[in-house]
């Protein structure tokens, strides 16, 4: 018997195994946090399918998505990665992940992780939402409005709340499966 799952994902393998593997998973780690960050900041203006069909090259390219490495890139670095065909070559994200790396580790000296700053908006407890179909899902709400304020007023680039309502789905802060979904009530 197939197991019902949410239709964004059907018809593409590597698809369906991000979603049923890791969409959605509550995430408390502050470097697969980082990952998901400096991805969906990637994303913005693209589909999240050439994110992922990239995401092997990213991790290499960005030293393991390695925030303290990253944070002190240089021009050199820049370089090379803007001439990595693996990765977007788009130099005001690639400039963000460096300045979002610097911010990230701020935040984690001010509040122990990134994981507490991010999980404290959620009252450490993920939202369970009733999406009873992906397309009604919403692209962003006040919940990502107010953590996309408070990461820009850090000085965070590349974090609207559309982005960051994508990133909130990815870590489990928000439960968007599909309410007929097999992973529904797994995560």
């Amino acid at each position: 018997m197939t197991k019902h799952k949410c239709g964004w994902c059907v018809g593409d393998e590597l698809y369906e195994a991000y979603h049923d593997n890791e969409w959605g998973n509550p995430v408390h780690d502050d470097a697969t946090l980082f990952e998901f960050l400096i991805l969906e900041t990637f994303q913005a203006g693209l589909s999240w399918i050439t994110i992922l069909r990239k995401r092997n090259n990213f991790f290499d390219a960005f030293d393991q998505f390695d925030y303290k490495k990253i944070a002190n890139y240089n021009e050199d670095k820049k370089a090379q990665l803007l001439q990595n065909a693996g990765i977007i070559r788009n130099k005001l994200k690639v400039n963000a992940t460096i300045t979002n790396a610097q911010l990230f580790m701020d935040i984690q000296k001010e509040f122990g992780s990134f994981s507490k700053y991010l999980w404290a908006f959620v009252d450490n407890k993920p939202i369970k939402n009733t999406i009873d179909y992906y397309k009604n899902a919403p692209a962003n709400t006040a919940l990502s409005d107010a953590l996309s304020k408070d990461l820009k007023k850090r000085g965070f680039k590349f974090v609207g709340s559309t982005v960051i309502y994508a990133f909130m789905q990815a870590v489990g802060m928000v439960n968007d499966h599909e309410v007929g979904c097999f992973r529904y009530n797994e995560v």
